[in-house]
């Protein structure tokens, strides 16, 4: 009967290993971000005299896109490396020089608050483009009318902005409970292992 506890504990423990290919597909999907990331970087600087046509405003939303994938591409490392170190196997780079200062330090817990803060800050930024783009949102609402369909069309607009709002103060509200649980339940531990 032991040998048979034995033989299954070591499948489970073992089992950790079917977590690896959904890393190893993340870090796939970093190289898909990247390919986006040439792309966008590629439709602004050329052909050079489009980008110095280009205006402000279309500019600035075209940097803003590449922040975001770049805030995405940083949620999947941290992801990658917290996840697996914490689920899988610890990753061996002996004294590398360029191993992260949090590698191997972040918790599911501080992986869980690293993750809700990229998402806000990635949410954060998708406002600030709804924000600069208003403009054209409105146009595009109104299907290109004149001024015949212009009170739909900004009553459609405060709509879109206002529930992309609404998702970003409900992940802020979030972001702030997990922290705040993570704060009571670290504090709750701290205060049972004093009292032994």
């Amino acid at each position: 009967m032991k040998s048979i506890e034995n033989l299954l504990e070591t499948v489970i423990f073992n089992s950790r290993w079917l977590l690896a290919p959904f890393y190893f597909g993340l870090v796939i999907g970093i190289g898909l971000v990247l390919i986006k990331f040439g792309q966008e970087l590629i439709h602004i600087v050329w052909p050079f005299e489009q980008l110095l046509a280009m205006n402000e405003s279309a500019l600035i939303l075209a940097v803003l896109t590449m922040v975001d994938m770049s805030l995405v591409a940083n949620l999947l490392l941290i992801i990658i490396f917290s996840g697996y170190e914490n689920f899988v196997s610890k990753i061996d780079t002996g004294d590398h020089e360029d191993r992260p200062e949090w590698m191997g330090k972040v918790d599911f817990s501080g992986l869980k608050i690293k993750v809700i803060a990229s998402i806000v800050a990635i949410s954060a930024i998708e406002l600030l483009k709804a924000f600069v783009n208003v403009s054209a949102q409105f146009e595009v609402a109104a299907g290109g009318s004149a001024a015949a369909g212009s009170a739909w069309m900004w009553t459609q607009a405060d709509k879109a902005l206002a529930w992309k709002v609404s998702i970003h103060i409900f992940l802020v509200i979030s972001g702030v409970l997990f922290a705040l649980m993570d704060s009571i339940a670290e504090k709750t531990a701290h205060g049972k292992h004093g009292k032994h």
